[in-house]
This record gives structure tokens, sequence and C-alpha cells, in this order.
């Protein structure tokens, strides 16, 4: 019985401190992003503007699920990071509030049309692609191939050696399942994921899980962004980072305000500065190596150049609507997770 994993879930990271007698927060956010990443940019923000902020650490579906819960009664301000089909989706569902961020003009075309897409309720702070990597010294040990394709992961060599993520909390795994719809066509991707299940270990919450466990060798393969790949590399884990042959997608992470945000103003002071070349150079700072979406901010010396990789065309609006979203996951459910 393959489980689901507790990393990120149940318990949030905390990234402000509460202690009796302290005023209550200014700004409230809710981090889509590594910990190391939420804990950075919350120490740059509120060294720029004075602005305490109460910063915890979520996974996006689990972000997503909070917002709707509290629509009428809010108590987040930001929802900064993440993949961004599940800000289109809340968006879509007048969840967020729309706003033209300071630096909207600065943003490179993809981040744009992204922030165009969302009815400028959502604008792009990052762009990473999807991919796998493998521990070279545990595959050298088993003596298995390596693998170079999507198609390669589903033989039996690797049974039980393949960890991912679950797509109904991850934002990572849920662009890897309509990465997979795009590049194969619904009916022979779920076929491929039902070959691929047999040899996944464990679907986890958090969508970078997976790469981190190959890191350490408690599985063999991580299917994840390829930039938190890169991170686990530059730490000196023995990684091999893989652009699949077939081809792969990708995500632009983004940044919202929450619809009946208690702190609107400071909201939006805080989206204007994740836009800035500051603000996303703390990316890099935490060791992070996404493509930043400002042309003016420094790209991190780790960023996978996502100009050499083959991508599909991603179809955003369409893997970002809550119809779409909701019935490939509940097809999920039904055919791969029930099979476990």
């Amino acid at each position: 019985m393959k489980g689901i994993t507790a990393i990120g879930a149940g318990v949030a990271l905390w990234l402000c401190a509460a202690t009796s007698g302290m005023t209550a927060p200014a700004l409230t956010v809710l981090c889509g992003v590594d910990e190391a990443w939420c804990a950075t940019m919350k120490a740059a923000f509120e060294a720029k503007s004075g602005i305490e902020v109460a910063m915890t650490r979520k996974s996006n579906g689990d972000i997503l699920t909070q917002i709707r819960a509290e629509k009428d009664t809010p108590t987040v301000d930001v929802w900064w990071g993440g993949t961004g089909d599940t800000h289109l989706q809340a968006g879509s569902e007048n969840l967020l509030e729309p706003y033209r961020p300071a630096h909207e003009r600065d943003m490179l075309p993809w981040a744009q049309n992204f922030f165009a897409i969302s009815g400028g309720r959502s604008a792009g702070i990052y762009a990473g692609a999807l991919g796998f990597a493998y521990n070279a010294d545990l595959l050298h040990t088993l003596k298995l191939p390596a693998p170079t394709c999507w198609k390669d992961l589903a033989d039996n060599a690797y049974r039980g050696r393949i960890r991912s993520g679950n797509p109904n909390s991850s934002g990572t795994a849920f662009t890897t399942l309509a990465t997979l719809v795009q590049l194969f066509g619904e009916d022979e991707a779920f076929r491929f994921m039902g070959a691929l299940n047999r040899n996944i270990d464990q679907y986890t919450t958090a969508g970078s899980a997976p790469v981190k466990a190959a890191a350490r060798g408690e599985t063999l393969i991580g299917i994840s962004f390829m930039h938190d790949a890169v991170t686990q590399k530059q730490a000196g884990f023995p990684l091999v980072i893989v652009a699949p042959c077939e081809g792969t997608g990708y995500e632009i992470g983004a940044v919202s305000i929450v619809k009946g945000a208690r702190h609107l103003e400071n909201a939006k002071s805080f989206v204007d500065f994740a836009l800035t070349p500051e603000g996303q150079g703390t990316g890099a700072a935490a060791g992070q190596n996404q493509v930043p979406s400002n042309a003016r901010a420094e790209l991190p010396p780790g960023a996978p150049d996502i100009s050499l990789i083959k991508m599909v065309d991603f179809d955003f609006a369409t893997f970002g609507s809550p119809e779409e979203r909701s019935r490939l996951l509940k097809r999920f459910d039904a055919e791969i997770a029930a099979t476990n």
C-alpha cells in the first residue's frame, strides 16, 4: 500500500515569531515555494518595508483548499509561489483580487501572457521546467539502466524505486499529470500512469519531496521540477538531472492577492516587491534555481536553460480551469490512486 507522506502537510511552517504580547502581523502570506525561500523572502520584505509578515509554508492544493474554505472571512492576504494553474483556478472562482503590479511592464513575455490569462488576478514570478532526477550512486549499485525518457520510467527494472507527488495536493504533480496528457493524449497518458504506478513507492504531498528523497538515496528516481533537483545537486548529492526525451511541461509560479484581504495595501506592496529584481533575487539567495520573471533580475547560476529543453506548448488556460482540473483529478483517483 503506497502512502501519501505527511511532508508539507498537517504541520505548517510558521516563519514569524509568535510570542505573547506581540501585536498581530500586518500581513499574512501563504507560501508555496521551498521553506528556505519562504524565510528569505519574509526577511527581505520586512527589512525593505518595515511591515511584519506572518508566513506559512503549504503545498499548493492545501493553499487552494484553505482559501476556498475562508472565502467569506479570509485570514490570508497574499498567496505567494506555487504553480500557476491553481492560482488560475482560484481566480476563476473569484477568490483573488485583481491588481496591476508596479513592475508589470518589466516582466518577460511568458509572465505577461500569464498575467493576461489570469485576468489581472495573478502575476508570474518564476518559471521552471519539469523533469526527473536519479541517484547516480544508487543506480550504479543496483546495476540499472539510466532513464532518459518518460516512458523509461514504466520499465519493471524500477519497480518500487520511483517517487512522485500526489496531484491532489502538489502543484508539481498536477503539472506532471497535465504534461503527460498534453504529450501523449489523455487515454495514452493514463495508460502510462497506470504502468508507472506499479513503480511508485510513495506519493508525496509536497512536489519537491521526491527529488529530495532521491538525493538522500531513499528512492532511486524523483519526479520534480528540474530547479529543485539542481538545488540538491549543488548541495553535493549525486543526482543526474533529466529533461525527458519526449519533451516536458513547465510551471509559472505566481503571486496573488486574496479577495477580501484584510491588509490590502500591504498586500499590494508585497506583490510589487515580489516582482522587483531585489524580490526575485531572494530565490537565488535561498539556494533556489527558478528562472525569474523580471527581465532585469539576475538569473541564478544554476538555473536550467529552458530555451534548450524540448517543451510542450503548455495550455495554462485549459489546465488551470476548475472543470478540467477537477475532472482529471477524479480520473486519477479512480484509475491510479484507487489501485494502490
